[in-house]
């Protein structure tokens, strides 16, 4: 056989694998439009929450929040359009669909209170994503500098962090309100989670997972009757516009407010890097560290250009990946049909004026499931952890602690620099550079750890094998080396020579912990 037809076979091959990929299945049209709204209307309410946060921190009217929602639903339709479909060097080609990051928000936030504005955090956006853009070659290498215990604790503060903003909203959203915080804001908040926790509960698939987006707009119709939702303003401005470049005027650059966005952007990559591993073990795709560099930098170059457009960091939605696992639909070009939907209601700024018509106490109710399964998340993160016999369980304290602190305290360090509180203001920063530090002090320098003795060290498993039970009735214990049946009398142990018995000697020294077994 000659070198040529063996290179020709060995490219044959290639071509025959890339064809049978599981992702590039190609459903019908129609099939793929409906699948992919789906995914939209799945993400919906993560989407429109990053821009209802910022322009309401920002002080914007209900026009300008509208172009904020249609700025980035138009960016994150263009971010899933490259990640799906993919170019040399960008796009995972993997069924994942992109949007505004709620990593960034808290600290997003914290930048535009800290009287930076809304350009400031366009610009901090753009040189974070750069930044990030240049180090994903080498990401591989400082990923083990994150892992769950440090994911965890900042994925577990970002719900944490913005469950304010959902107190807010609830009391109504505008603190110089005469209603603000009246009984009529809080009772719709708190009608609107009913009516989440009730369809949840319905035994329809669909509508369970729609729960959040349905229970805003039942919610949206309670209010309408008791003048609690105000859609005049719906129809002032265009009903069609391609998002204005810079629309908010050119984007300024802080340095403290970049180096708070840089800790998110590192988080972020980390964030989707999860994303692309867990849809490629879904579908049955080969998932390499070329193709998660090609998403890392499609992740990084929609966010450098996001803020062009008005939008923010883009990130993969972990949600949609768990759609994927639950409609089985595997095919990537559905995810692009989703992307070409959110592009198209991105052309329409009509739409992100209903949405900020939507009364605050309505979101709220709906932020506190939202912004609560962030920390759950997170809590789910933590729960893999290993605690037994380190200090992961003093990173997870320390890093949550420190970051709670500017939540539950808003003016500790208004005494500090401005550069010092633009990152510590905001509880994601703080949590996670103290998890980082901490992950890096007693997991990777090493030396000084005192294997067990420390107080934050998780003692392991007692463990009883189960055939041993058989032979206990309710009532046994075990007092001062005896096994001690019910009805108080010794039950005979029977030595096997695999085990030491525990002499009353040294009962003493098991006594702390065996003592009232039962």
């Amino acid at each position: 056989m000659t070198a040529a037809r063996k290179t020709a076979q060995k490219d044959a091959k290639k071509a025959s694998a890339a064809e049978n990929r599981p992702e590039d299945e190609k459903l019908p049209i129609g099939t793929s439009i409906a699948f992919g709204f789906q995914h939209v209307l799945t993400m919906y309410g993560g989407i429109i929450a990053p821009p209802l946060i910022i322009g309401a921190a920002a002080g914007m009217s209900s026009a300008d929040i509208g172009l904020l929602i249609a700025s980035c639903l138009f960016v994150g339709g263009l971010a899933t359009l490259l990640q799906t479909i993919g170019i040399p060097w960008f796009g995972a080609q993997l069924p994942l669909v992109q949007g505004v990051s709620f990593a960034s928000v808290a600290t997003m936030t914290a930048i535009v209170t800290g009287g930076g504005g809304i350009q400031a955090v366009f610009g901090a956006v753009m040189v974070s994503a750069a930044i990030g853009l240049l180090i994903t070659p080498v990401f591989s290498k400082i990923i083990r500098f994150f892992p769950p215990v440090v994911t965890g604790s900042v994925i577990t503060m970002i719900g944490l962090s913005l469950l304010p903003v959902a107190a807010n909203w609830i009391m109504g959203g505008n603190r110089t309100a005469p209603d603000y915080g009246s009984m009529a804001h809080i009772g719709l908040a708190f009608a609107t989670l009913l009516i989440v926790l009730i369809l949840s509960k319905v035994g329809n698939a669909a509508i369970s997972r729609l729960s959040i987006l349905l229970a805003i707009v039942i919610g949206t119709v309670i209010a309408i009757p008791f003048g609690m939702a105000d859609f005049s303003k719906v129809l002032e401005g265009p009903i069609f516009a391609f998002p204005t470049p810079f629309a908010f005027g050119m984007p300024t650059f802080d340095i403290a407010g970049i180096v708070s966005m840089m800790i998110v952007v590192l988080v972020i990559l980390t964030e989707t890097t999860a994303d692309i591993l867990a849809v490629g073990e879904i579908v049955g795709a080969k998932v390499d560290s070329k193709r998660i560099g090609n998403g890392l930098r499609a992740d990084m170059l929609s966010s450098l250009v996001s803020p062009v457009f008005n939008s923010f960091t883009q990130s993969a939605f972990a949600q949609n990946v768990g759609l994927v696992a639950i409609t089985k639909v595997k095919s990537r070009f559905v995810v692009t049909a989703g992307g070409a939907i959110l592009v198209v209601l991105g052309l329409l700024p009509v739409l992100g004026r209903v949405v900020a018509a939507v009364p605050m106490s309505v979101l709220g109710g709906a932020g506190i499931v939202l912004f609560g399964t962030v920390a759950a998340s997170g809590i789910r993160t933590l729960s893999k952890v290993e605690y037994r016999d380190n200090m992961n369980l003093i990173i997870v304290a320390a890093s949550i602690g420190v970051g709670m602190l500017p939540v539950v305290a808003p003016a500790i360090y208004d005494q500090f620099p401005t550069w010092f509180i633009t990152i510590f203001h905001s509880g994601i920063s703080s949590a996670a550079i103290v998890a980082i530090l901490l992950n890096i002090l007693f997991n990777h320098i090493t030396w000084g750890n005192s294997k067990g003795q420390s107080v934050f060290v998780a003692a392991p498993p007692r463990m009883v094998r189960e055939e041993e039970l058989a032979a206990l009735e309710d009532g046994d214990h075990y007092l001062g080396g005896k096994l001690i049946a019910a009805d108080g009398n010794e039950v005979q142990i029977i030595p096997t020579g695999s085990q030491p018995v525990i002499r009353p000697a040294r009962a003493a020294a098991h006594k702390q912990n065996a003592a009232g077994d039962h």
